[in-house]
């Protein structure tokens, strides 16, 4: 796969928000206002020492991506060395086939890469703590779950597993 292509014709976060209607830019806007990382979650991010690129598949309409894309854009600006690209779901189907999540293409995908366009791994669509409550079976703990994540309550578990994967772990 050509992440280096792809990553050349993505948008940056300016033109994502200029493309969303006006609720979302304002939910988005909101989301990303309120982000306030934890002082461990802070440390980690000003200790990445190298180029980590961001392959961003989402659409402004989507909640999870209104919860998720702040974090990352947040990220980026805080650490100076995260770059990242924003694609659109549509057309780029086949790609996401390979980001499955419970049987379905999911937006938001995040494809980290590293300075040489090789894939560190990925995030879709909802943090895995959530997805647990979901596996579970507990129908209103995931409800609630899911509802906080949407109000930007996760932003600090979205960043976590963004950091585990720049950071390998």
């Amino acid at each position: 796969m050509d992440f280096k292509r792809l990553f050349l014709n993505g948008i940056d976060f300016e033109e994502f928000l200029y493309q969303a209607d006006e609720k979302s830019r304002k939910r988005i806007e909101e989301i990303y206002s309120s982000i306030h990382f934890s002082e461990e979650i802070a440390k980690r991010i000003d200790n990445i020492n190298r180029k980590i690129r961001v392959l961003v598949f989402a659409e402004s309409w989507c909640p999870d991506c209104i919860a998720a894309v702040p974090v990352l854009i947040k990220m980026a600006k805080r650490s100076g060395v995260i770059d990242y690209t924003i694609l659109p779901k549509e057309g780029h189907e086949e790609i996401l086939e390979n980001y499955k999540y419970d049987g379905k293409v999911r937006i938001p995908t995040f494809i980290f890469l590293d300075e040489n366009y090789r894939e560190l791994g990925n995030y879709v669509e909802i943090p895995s703590k959530i997805k647990e409550i979901y596996e579970k079976g507990m129908q209103a703990d995931y409800i609630v779950a899911r509802r906080n994540y949407r109000n930007g309550l996760y932003s600090d578990v979205i960043a976590e597993e963004f950091l585990n994967i720049i950071e390998g772990r």
